[in-house]
């Protein structure tokens, strides 16, 4: 079982001390999550896909009162989320075979995950991400505006962004409509979708 886990997080798994590493050394994108976050209802309940280590991201969410669910492929990654944030649920799991906790969720975060994906598990992760919100739930979730394909750095494998114009037509294809785009100070594009 674990092989298959290590399968299936794209790289992380075996970089996943030098990934926390980095995330320990960089605040990047949390204020955008923070100006995000404000517009979600106090309390909300937020799914966090391809959740890594937890920090900066989600300790950020959970300190300013938000419940968390958290799903990562890498076991390694998702026993460190276990471990700085105890009381958020937190399963290692591929994104593809999840179940989502069986619930429906206020809001859904991909941050640094869909582009990792084939560009038919893109859609496909899109479209089950749209079944399990709420209504007016939102998904945020970053990739590059340009349709592109490069090598991950950290984990040496392909990563590919299918570009704003194609995501915009799948979130829509999936009930899913634009609220806004957002861009923090390391240059990552963020896509905030809303149910329709």
């Amino acid at each position: 079982m674990t092989q298959h886990l290590r399968d299936c997080s794209n790289g992380y798994e075996v970089v996943a001390p030098e990934f926390t590493k980095l995330r320990e050394q960089s605040a990047i994108g949390v204020e955008t999550i923070r100006r995000w976050a404000a517009s979600l209802h106090q309390g909300a309940v937020i799914l966090d896909l391809g959740c890594g280590c937890g920090f900066p991201i989600a300790t950020t969410l959970s300190a300013e009162g938000f419940s968390l669910y958290a799903i990562d492929a890498s076991e390694r990654l998702a026993q460190e989320f276990h471990r700085r944030l105890p009381q958020a649920y937190v399963v290692c799991e591929a994104i593809e075979d999840s179940t989502f906790f069986g619930r429906k969720f206020d809001a859904v975060m991909a941050i640094g995950l869909i582009f990792l994906l084939p560009a038919e598990q893109q859609r496909g992760l899109i479209q089950k991400v749209a079944l399990t919100l709420n209504p007016e739930g939102r998904f945020l979730f970053t990739a590059p505006v340009q349709r592109c394909n490069w090598t991950d750095v950290l984990t040496g494998q392909e990563s590919r962004s299918l570009g704003c114009a194609e995501y915009q037509s799948i979130c829509l294809q999936a009930g899913l409509g634009l609220v806004a785009e957002y861009e923090d100070e390391g240059q990552n594009c963020y896509y905030d979708m809303r149910v329709l």
